[in-house]
């Protein structure tokens, strides 16, 4: 089994700043491309953004040139930079990790833009 384990979460102004991180430790042979999806209340859970083993990435386009996604491959972390932040991206994060094709989930962290 592989763990993601995520933080970073919290309230933030807009315009402000969050990183969020996720580190996956157990299993973690075959973990390909990593990435973060996020649920905002009433809506459905989203693509944010990924980032392949090769370090390829590809973003929503409403987070694009505000956010970004990297990795350490070394410690089998992922991690969000998210600046400019809006109102609109309150929203559940969820850590996602490829593992042998199959698609694996973080318990997700609350992001909250709000003045």
């Amino acid at each position: 089994q592989v763990q993601l384990v995520e933080s970073g979460g919290g309230l933030v102004q807009p315009g402000g700043s969050l990183r969020l991180s996720c580190a996956a430790s157990g299993s973690i042979l075959g973990i390909s491309a990593m990435g973060w999806y996020r649920r905002a209340p009433g809506a459905q859970r989203e693509l944010v953004a990924l980032i392949s083993s090769g370090s390829s990435t590809n973003y929503a386009d409403s987070v694009k040139g505000r956010f970004t996604i990297s990795r350490d491959n070394a410690k089998n972390t992922v991690y969000l930079q998210m600046n400019s932040l809006k109102p609109e991206d309150t929203a559940v994060y969820y850590c996602y990790v490829r593992k042998w094709g199959t698609a694996k989930w973080g318990q997700g962290t609350q992001v909250t833009v709000s003045s």
